[in-house]
């Protein structure tokens, strides 16, 4: 699909909203303040959420140390909860760039495997969020394309469900010490289709890693996974590679605030169990190695003996 012309321009809070959501759709909108252990989430048409009182409310919220964040999905008609089941339609597809973010947006925008992300968001220091306008995908066809895409560009594989909220330009991030204005660049106003993602090879049912040239793709597994599977995979991925217990959880316990009546306990035992299961694989790989060294050693005596 060929863009047609269209000046790059960087976002203000409502104007972001309003280029994402027509001003009926219904939209979740998530205020979380960490240091006070509260969460809020409203459910509103679009340009409530783009008005000047309602903007104003989420900026008074953030100076108090809360985090804004901007559901990707229009929830139906008379659902209030943001849940997988209540997502009316696919409107976007997204990365979150939590390791190396320059790094990935390079190989985003130099690839010829997917199309120029309608948005992109600085949301901390290294970090982005990149977004992709869609039409014509259902909810299995997105969430493969989702997993496809934190795959090949090591996007957060925990932001790969339809129902992701991300963070919005003009609110800071309060995540960290060092405070960050979050601010989001427009590139194109396209809507894509899945024919547009080379993640997808012969059919919408055979995802595959999208990587560089230099080697043949790889296909995904096919199937559909549940988020405790997806949460379990990814602390297992996150604890084999160094990253303290501690900090997966705070991740997991994160991203599950919603659909978990306690989040952190959830978080707890996932990591506690990944532990225990990386725990027995590692002994497991440990004697098969002594036993082959006692084995070599053994031949090694008898074979002098003689």
């Amino acid at each position: 699909m060929s863009p047609g012309p269209f000046s790059r321009q960087m976002l203000s809070a409502s104007e972001y909203i309003l280029a994402l959501h027509s001003p009926e759709d219904r939209v979740a909108v998530l205020v979380r303040n960490r240091v006070r252990g509260q969460t809020m989430q409203r459910i509103l048409a679009a340009e409530a959420i783009a008005s000047p009182l309602f903007l104003y409310w989420l900026v008074e919220q953030n100076k108090g140390g809360a985090d804004i964040f901007l559901g990707m999905n229009p929830i139906k008609d008379h659902c209030y909860n943001r849940t997988k089941v209540n997502i009316r339609e696919i409107r976007h597809v997204y990365l979150d760039l939590d390791e190396d973010a320059p790094a990935s947006l390079h190989a985003i925008r130099t690839t010829a495997d997917i199309p120029t992300p309608n948005f992109v968001l600085d949301t901390s220091a290294g970090k982005s969020q990149v977004i992709w306008r869609v039409e014509g995908l259902d909810h299995d066809q997105a969430e493969s394309l989702l997993r496809s895409l934190a795959m090949a560009f090591q996007g957060d594989p925990a932001a790969t469900d339809i129902s992701r909220v991300l963070r919005v330009p003009g609110f800071a991030n309060q995540k960290y010490n060092e405070q960050f204005l979050v601010r989001a660049l427009q590139q194109t106003d396209q809507v894509y289709q899945l024919r547009d993602f080379a993640a997808y090879q012969d059919s919408p049912d055979a995802p595959r890693h999208i990587g560089d040239d230099s080697g043949p793709a790889r296909r995904m597994p096919l199937g559909h996974r549940s988020q405790s599977e997806a949460d379990w995979a990814y602390a297992q991925r996150a604890l084999a590679r160094g990253d303290s217990p501690e900090e997966i959880i705070r991740r997991i316990a994160d991203y599950r605030a919603e659909d978990k009546a306690d989040p952190d306990y959830y978080a707890r035992r996932t990591v506690t169990k990944a532990q225990a299961d990386l725990y027995r694989n590692t002994a497991t790989v440990e004697a098969r190695d002594s036993q082959r060294i006692e084995a070599h050693q053994l031949s090694e005596d008898l074979r002098e003996r003689s």
